[in-house]
C-alpha cells in the first residue's frame, strides 16, 4: 500500500514534469538596470546613486569618505545588501562596498578571540577558527553575511545560551564622518558602542572588529513535533531548562491545512561522544539544494504546494534524529535555495519578537488577523533570544521568541501598499503582546509603531545628529524614520 509520503512525491514528480519549463522561465527572470542603479536583495527599492566605491585597503576607504565630504555627497555603507529597507544606499550617494575589505587579521587561540576586517564573512571566520577547535558564539543561521553588516543590525541566531551579537564584541575601529579613526569598546569611546552596533551604518564605517569565540562542540540533533499551545512550556522545561541543549530552532506551519497550529522543534544537544569530533568537523559545503529550492517555488504559487512542503520538512528533520553535527556546521545552514529573482514578485522578510509566555495567545491573535487577509506567507522559523538592552535600538526587552517570517509579495504599487497595510496590522498584534519587530527590513511599519517597539528611538536619532552633524552617513532607513 502506497504511503502518504510516497503519494506526495508522486504528485511532486508529475508536477515537475508538467511545470518544469514554466517554473524555470518564470523564476529566473532578471531585472535590467544601469550601472549606477542599485537595490538590495528584495528588489523593491531600486535607487539611482552617484557611484559604487570598492576599497580593499584602509587608505582607499578613508579617501572615499573624505572626497565624498568635500563634494557634499552622502555615503552609504554596503556589505552583502541583505537588509531590505534601503539601509545600504541612498539617492545620489557614494555606496561604499566593503566586501573587498575582508582579511582575517589575528586569531588568538588561547584568548579565543579573532580580529577581522568588516567585509569578511562569517564563512571566513569559520574557516580560520575551525582548524583550531574554535567556533562563533553568535551569528545568523547562514554564514554568507559580512561581519560589519551583522554588527550594524546586531544579529542573533540559534544559540540559546548567548543572546544578540553585541554580547560577543570586544572592540572595533570606526572611521568617523571627519576622517578620524577611533577604537570603540565598552571602556574606550564607549558612547559609540551601543549606537554603532545595531546602528545601521549611520555613525561611521566599521573597519575591523575583535570578536569572542568559543569552543567547537559536537551536538546530537533531536526533533520533536508538537502543537503550538505546548511550545512555550516545552521550551522552558525541555530546552532552556536543559543545560545540554546549546542551540534551538522551531518552525510553525504556514500550510493552509495546519496554518499556525502544527509545529516541530529541532534541538542541538551536547553529545556525550565528543571523541567523534574529528570525524565530523570538516566544514560542510552547500550542495543539493534543487528539491528545497523547487518546493519553495511551488509553495509561492500553490496552497497544495505549501501543504506538501510542510509535510516534507517535518519528515526530513525527523529523519535527522540522532545525527551528529558540530557547532560550526550547525551555523552553516543552506541559503542558496532561498535565492529568487522575478520581475513580478519578490520575497521579503519580517521578524517579530514576543515574550515567551505570550506565544500561544500571540499566535491565536495573529492567526485571526491573517485569516481575513490574502497574504502569501511562505515560512516561519522561530528562534529564542535572551533579554539584552545593551544596544540603544534593542529588540529584546525581555526573553523573547523571534519569529522570522518569509512573505512573497507582488512588486506592483498595489502589491506594496497591500503588504504594508497587512504588515502594520501584524505589528499592531505584536505590540499588543509586549513585542517588538526587527528593523533591517522594508519600512512598512509606521514611525509611531517604531517608537512603541523601541523606546529609545528619539535618543538614537538625536545621537546620530550629534555625532554626525552634517549627516554624512545616510540611507533610506534614516530618511524614513529619523529625519
Amino acid at each position: 500500500m502506497q504511503t502518504k509520503m510516497s503519494r506526495q512525491f508522486g504528485i511532486l514528480l508529475l508536477f515537475i514534469i508538467g511545470y518544469g519549463v514554466t517554473f524555470f522561465t518564470l523564476f529566473q527572470e532578471e531585472e535590467k538596470s544601469d550601472a549606477n542603479t542599485v537595490s538590495d536583495i528584495g528588489g523593491l527599492m531600486p535607487t539611482k546613486i552617484d557611484q559604487v566605491s570598492k576599497g580593499a585597503e584602509e587608505r582607499e576607504i578613508v579617501k572615499t569618505v573624505n572626497e565624498a565630504v568635500q563634494e557634499n555627497l552622502k555615503v552609504s555603507i554596503a556589505g552583502k545588501m541583505h537588509s531590505q529597507g534601503g539601509h545600504t544606499y541612498y539617492p545620489g550617494s557614494v555606496v561604499l562596498d566593503m566586501t573587498s575589505y575582508n582579511k582575517v587579521l589575528d586569531l588568538d587561540v588561547e584568548k579565543k578571540t579573532i580580529r577581522v576586517q568588516s567585509g569578511a564573512t562569517w564563512n571566513d571566520v569559520q574557516e580560520a577558527a575551525n582548524p583550531h577547535g574554535l567556533a562563533v558564539k553568535v551569528m545568523q543561521s547562514q554564514n554568507i553575511f559580512t561581519i560589519g553588516g551583522s554588527l550594524s543590525v546586531n544579529v542573533h541566531g540559534r544559540d540559546i545560551r548567548h543572546g544578540s551579537l553585541i554580547e560577543t564584541v570586544n572592540s572595533f575601529r570606526l572611521l568617523k564622518h571627519d576622517g578620524e579613526i577611533i577604537t570603540v569598546s565598552r571602556t574606550e569611546n564607549e558612547e559609540y558602542f551601543p549606537l554603532v552596533i545595531g546602528g545601521y551604518g549611520l555613525f561611521g564605517v566599521i573597519l575591523d572588529v575583535e570578536l569572542q569565540l568559543t569552543d567547537d562542540e559536537l551536538y546530537e540533533i533531536k526533533t520533536t513535533k508538537l502543537p503550538y499551545e505546548e511550545y512555550s512550556d516545552f521550551f522552558k522545561r525541555k530546552v532552556k531548562g536543559n543545560p545540554d541543549v546549546k542551540m534551538h530552532l522551531a518552525r510553525i506551519s504556514t500550510a493552509p491545512d495546519t496554518f499556525l497550529k502544527d509545529m516541530y522543534v529541532t534541538d542541538y544537544i551536547l553529545s556525550e561522544e565528543q571523541g567523534k569530533m574529528k570525524e565530523n568537523n570538516e566544514l560542510n559545503e552547500e550542495k543539493g539544494t534543487f528539491v528545497s529550492k523547487f518546493m519553495l517555488g511551488v509553495s509561492r504559487e500553490f496552497d497544495w504546494g505549501k501543504n506538501i512542503f510542510w509535510d516534507m520538512q517535518k519528515t526530513y528533520f525527523a529523519d535527522k534524529d540522532g545525527d551528529f553535527i558540530t557547532r560550526n556546521n550547525a551555523m552553516r545552514s543552506e541559503s542558496k535555495f532561498m535565492e529568487y529573482e522575478s520581475s513580478k514578485d519578490t520575497d521579503v522578510l519580517q521578524e517579530y519578537f514576543v515574550p515567551v509566555e505570550e506565544f500561544t495567545d500571540y499566535i491565536d491573535d495573529l492567526r485571526e488577523a491573517l485569516d481575513e487577509e490574502d497574504l502569501n506567507l511562505i515560512n516561519i522559523t522561530i528562534r529564542y533570544v535572551e533579554e539584552n538592552e545593551d544596544a540603544v535600538l534593542s529588540y529584546s526587552k525581555e526573553d523573547m521568541f523571534a519569529l522570522v517570517i518569509l512573505i512573497n509579495q507582488d512588486k506592483s504599487v498595489e502589491g506594496k501598499e497591500d503588504t504594508e497595510r497587512i504588515i502594520r496590522k501584524m505589528v499592531d498584534v505584536t505590540l499588543k503582546h509586549r513585542g517588538s519587530y526587527y528593523l533591517p527590513y522594508y519600512s512598512y511599519p509606521s514611525k509611531e509603531q517604531m517608537k512603541k517597539a523601541y523606546h529609545r528611538t528619539e535618543e538614537f536619532f538625536q545621537s546620530k545628529r550629534k555625532l554626525d552633524p552634517n549627516e554624512v552617513f545616510m540611507n533610506h532607513f534614516y530618511e524614513v524614520y529619523g529625519q
